[in-house]
């Protein structure tokens, strides 16, 4: 034994648990007087939001919400989602934040898996929860306590779906005494499902140390400084915001709630309450840019953008300097807390060309700084590829910035983690200044407006129709959302059926976005064995690009 383990053990005194609950606590003690969230005519300090926070706490834990107990949200972005994201991982219980985009039965079948006790909706999103809810009951036996948000700054149509009535719980009951972090770092925070590689819904579980490391890292790779107004464009039913409600608490920030996004909206918050960051999907920078240019009045102050999901376009990046604003890349998946690379500008780049720059900045470049490693392997042999630019590889991710893995399944967690290194399924390569450029997309994954779409998903619905004997779904680039599905289909002999009916029939299993924008009646390229061989048809006049 050295000397220094002599006598110099952990205690409560030097060693606590990392978790994001700390934020919220210290800036309610010390910025508690500050603004913490704005929607519409609500406003709450950091104080308030604590004590809300807590309030919440309290009535799950009447619940008997605990460690290790789940709680579904089926919300937009307001304060009732920031709250859920304090109050939940303060119970040692997890949180697992629905995608409102997804229809009644994948909603059903995700809160069965992870065995959801409450669920939080919004009664926008009731006439989809309803079937949600009837779904959890006849096809998995399941019931969950649900709570009702009537929140004012909604004035649509929406039944209650339970006997819970959000603020009136809050109201009854005294605020728990602190929102404390696990006694375990490694406690699980998250589960948010994701199509991943292989089209199967997977359970990806964040922990508390993560979240606290990815919401440090926020702050430090878009150098935020103290007390930024934050603008909620994006979902926060996306890898939880990518932890920005929590690095939104650590810098005492204000949080300003959007239910909807629309350019005007966006554009009419930030000149009213001085937004200087926003994060979206290039579909939200790119409504920006075509907004009237009257829009835009007011906006006097320096507006920083965070881009993923896409590689930002040149015209994009011309686009938001023009509008003054100043856009950052970052790179990432639900495994990984959202963003977990960036690409960093250099000061030499802004002596290069518009286009060159362009490049510069599309490229999912290095890794953030509390992030262990990120790099472009060989999957087959794990030796690393040379920084030429040209080689192929898979980007992968190792760290505290990492999953748990994926929640009861073992198989795909120990695929994902082979060979010490988290597999990302995107193919690049490490360019001589090691930053990494994504060359392929997994060839299962479309990314349209940042939402993720299997491909897999996308077929098994087509083949459900009678009439198709084959099918294949690719991306197809989009000017609105980046990439859309198109669809490839060769239909029985003697069958029929038109473009409508087909869409029609997706439409009738898939959420919206997912539905195929094209159908093309052609024959699908396949190899001596029958494989379909989706690079032809991604090389296709029209179809997708490679890279």
């Amino acid at each position: 034994m050295s000397m220094y383990d002599q006598d110099l053990e952990k205690n409560p005194a030097n060693h606590v648990p990392l978790s994001p609950m700390s934020f919220v606590e210290r800036s309610a003690e010390v910025f508690g007087d500050l603004p913490a969230v704005i929607h519409g005519q609500r406003r709450y300090t950091w104080a308030q939001t604590r004590e809300r926070a807590a309030r919440l706490a309290a009535a799950l834990h009447a619940l008997g919400v605990g460690r290790g107990s789940t709680v579904s949200v089926m919300l937009p972005n307001t304060p009732e989602m920031i709250e859920a994201h304090y109050a939940v991982p303060a119970l040692g219980a997890v949180l697992n934040t629905l995608n409102t985009r997804l229809d009644a039965h994948l909603l059903a079948w995700q809160m069965a898996h992870c065995e959801a006790q409450v669920l939080i909706t919004d009664r926008e999103f009731a006439p989809t929860m309803a079937h949600a809810l009837q779904a959890l009951r006849t096809e998995h036996g399941r019931e969950v306590v649900v709570i009702d948000v009537a929140d004012t700054e909604y004035t649509g149509a929406g039944e209650r779906l339970g006997s819970l009535d959000y603020e009136t719980l809050l109201a009854a009951h005294a605020p728990v005494p602190t929102l404390v972090g696990p006694l375990n770092e490694w406690d699980a925070i998250a589960v948010s499902y994701t199509s991943g590689t292989t089209g199967d819904p997977k359970g990806v579980v964040t922990h508390h140390r993560g979240a606290y490391l990815n919401a440090v890292c926020n702050a430090v790779t878009w150098t935020m400084p103290h007390f930024p107004v934050y603008l909620w464009t994006l979902p926060m039913f996306h890898c939880n915001g990518w932890c920005f409600p929590w690095t939104l608490a650590m810098l005492g920030g204000t949080q300003v709630c959007l239910r909807k996004v629309e350019a005007k909206a966006i554009l009419d918050a930030m000149a009213e309450h001085g937004v200087d960051h926003y994060c979206a999907a290039p579909i939200v920078h790119n409504l920006l840019i075509a907004a009237p240019p009257e829009q835009r009045q007011g906006i006097r102050h320096k507006v920083r953008g965070m881009v993923a999901g896409a590689a930002p376009p040149a015209a994009m990046i011309e686009g938001m300097a023009q509008m003054g604003f100043e856009l950052t890349h970052t790179y990432g998946l639900t495994e990984v807390y959202g963003p977990a690379a960036v690409a960093t500008p250099r000061a030499h780049w802004a002596e290069q060309s518009l286009s060159e720059q362009a490049r510069l900045n599309g490229r999912q470049g290095v890794r953030y700084p509390l992030q262990e490693g990120m790099t472009v392997l060989d999957p087959d042999t794990m030796a690393p590829t040379p920084a030429d630019g040209q080689t192929m590889g898979e980007i992968m991710f190792r760290g505290n910035i990492v999953m748990k893995g994926y929640l009861k399944n073992p198989k795909a967690t120990a695929k994902a983690f082979e060979g010490g290194w988290f597999h990302t399924g995107d193919l690049a390569v490490m360019e001589p200044d090691r930053y990494v450029k994504i060359k392929d997309r997994s060839k299962d994954i479309i990314i349209s407006g940042g939402e993720n779409i299997s491909s897999l998903e996308v077929e098994d619905a087509l083949y459900r129709h009678p009439a198709v004997v084959s099918c294949a779904v690719v991306a197809k680039p989009d000017e609105k959302w980046g990439e859309t599905p198109v669809a490839y289909v060769e239909l029985k002999a003697g069958a029929t059926v038109t473009e409508a009916e087909l869409v029609a029939h997706c439409k009738g299993l898939l959420a919206g976005y997912k539905v195929p924008r094209e159908i093309r009646f052609e024959d699908i390229p396949k190899t001596s064995t029958g494989k379909i061989q989706k690079f032809v048809l991604r090389q296709r006049k029209g179809g997708a690009n490679q890279g």
